[in-house]
């Protein structure tokens, strides 16, 4: 299993994931797109959000100090 954490309006919150960790950047996306309407992330639940509201987010893929994968959709920064 994996972990998404998805940033978003300055809010930052962690979702597991039962699927397959190569998900595409295009998948990532619109499973933060549903899953952030559904209020299935805690605290950051936006009901109207846009279908293209992570379009220019960056999808990072990192292992875990656990050895779990993790994968974080974040907005891009001018520095990196």
């Amino acid at each position: 299993m994996a972990i998404l954490n998805i940033t978003y309006n300055g809010l930052s919150a962690d979702y597991p994931l039962d699927m397959n960790y190569d998900l595409t950047d295009a998948d990532v996306r619109r499973i933060a797109v549903e899953v952030v309407r559904s209020g299935g992330v805690r605290g950051l639940q936006v009901v109207n959000l846009d279908e293209r509201a992570f379009a220019n987010y960056v999808v990072d893929r990192f292992q875990g100090q656990d050895g779990a994968p993790r994968i974080y959709l974040r907005p891009k920064v001018p520095f990196g």
